[in-house]
């Protein structure tokens, strides 16, 4: 039986900033796998932009491309230049 069909997606309808800038690749994936979370849109997400390069397997991953266009700021430590990949993945985020 496979573990994953049991689990329940977290739902969180009043989120509106996700500071994870020292969070585990893993926890960045649960907040941002929309299999395993749910929020609405218009999200600040604070992060470090390698971690976030990892978990989105360089921005092209399905899995977290759904939560990630919620995003409408996106928080990056430590990269000044984005490629066109990572704007593209947060479409409607003013990145910083």
């Amino acid at each position: 039986m496979n573990d994953k069909a049991n689990l329940s997606i977290a739902k969180y309808y009043n989120l509106i900033e996700l500071h994870i800038g020292r969070a585990h690749d893993d926890y960045i994936d649960e907040f941002l796998c929309n299999a395993k979370t749910y929020f609405q849109n218009n999200i600040l997400l604070d992060t470090h932009y390698e971690a976030l390069q990892r978990v989105t397997h360089d921005f092209t991953r399905d899995d977290t491309r759904i939560n990630c266009t919620k995003v409408n700021e996106l928080c990056l430590f430590l990269k000044i230049e984005y490629p066109k990949s990572c704007k593209d993945y947060f479409p409607f985020a003013i990145i910083e």
